[in-house]
């Protein structure tokens, strides 16, 4: 059921470091734009079958951002903490790129990234975080009004565009977008958005502390100062249980470095202790049971014909 993030479509995996002002690529890859918005920071990227990623990373509190994606054209799959939206053209959704992330382009398109200052969305859009990971359809509001106006910035930031243009341009489009996300939660009348809003929170405890060995429901309720219970009643709403969500991310991370010829240096067996397994037939067998496939089957399968190690 999952598979390796990195290899869905045998595309090329770029780390992108769109938020230090660059795209990491080879020569041969797609084309990219970076540019500025005021203090909206653009990335507009085309490309056929590939893998966009960006690990975990702690930010100091000047530069903690969110980042919109919008979907111009294509489709594409966003993950992130173990949620997964599935994009078609024109739909935008709303992520943290402190934590890991990875986007899977499944057909050539086109994809805009508007990275904004944490302190400048909070003005705009209260509680950012508890929105991340939701996407809003290009049929949603003013969604299709903004992804035209944010294409047709792009295009002016190619030809020129003026400072004073910029931010007001800036100004206009982060109000809209903010607009839409504030709408899209209060549409939704269950109370789901809140739960969704909380359990984001969790799973943001739980991607911080991944590696450590000692990580559990009890630990994780009381991080978050919610009973043990309530922690239960949040993950209600997913098809697993907390701990089964810590093992199976760990498992994905461990897949991920298998995969990764970077790593190739390193044993199974730390690459399991490295990401919170204290036991190496513990690892071995839950592996097997989510992949299919032995850890050292997996990273043969992957990896060959580079030389690894044992």
């Amino acid at each position: 059921m999952h598979r390796n993030l990195s290899n869905d479509h045998g595309g090329t995996r770029v780390p992108l470091r769109c938020f230090q002002g660059r795209v990491d690529a080879e020569p041969s890859d797609p084309a990219v734009l970076i540019g500025s918005l005021g203090a909206l920071q653009v990335v507009a990227l085309t490309a056929g079958p590939m893998m966009l990623e960006h690990g975990a990373r702690t930010q100091r509190a000047d530069t903690r951002g969110f980042c919109f994606l919008l979907q111009r054209s294509g489709k594409g799959e966003l993950r992130q903490q173990g949620c997964r939206e599935l994009l078609s053209c024109g739909d935008i959704a709303l992520y943290d790129p402190a934590n890991a992330w990875q986007y899977q382009v499944h057909e050539r398109g086109e994809i805009i990234l508007l990275h904004i200052p944490a302190a400048l969305l909070a003005e705009n859009l209260p509680d950012p975080a508890g929105l991340c990971g939701r996407r809003l359809g290009c049929n949603e509001g003013l969604i299709a009004t903004v992804g035209a106006m944010t294409t047709t910035l792009v295009s002016q930031l190619r030809g020129g565009l003026d400072e004073v243009s910029r931010q007001r341009a800036a100004n206009h489009l982060l109000g809209m977008i903010s607009s839409c996300f504030v709408s899209g939660a209060l549409d939704d009348r269950s109370g789901s958005a809140i739960v969704a809003g909380r359990l984001w929170r969790i799973r943001d405890f739980i991607e911080q502390n991944l590696r450590n060995p000692d990580l559990s429901p009890t630990l994780v309720a009381s991080a978050m100062r919610v009973s043990p219970r309530y922690l239960r009643m949040i993950f209600a709403t997913q098809d697993e249980s907390i701990a089964s969500y810590v093992r199976r991310r760990r498992l994905e991370e461990c897949a991920n470095q298998l995969a990764d010829a970077r790593w190739r240096g390193h044993s199974i067996t730390e690459i399991a202790f490295g990401w919170g397994f204290n036991s190496a037939p513990h690892f071995t067998r839950s592996f097997r049971d989510c992949f299919g496939l032995s850890p050292r089957q997996y990273r043969q399968r992957e990896l060959t014909p580079v030389t690894l190690a044992a």
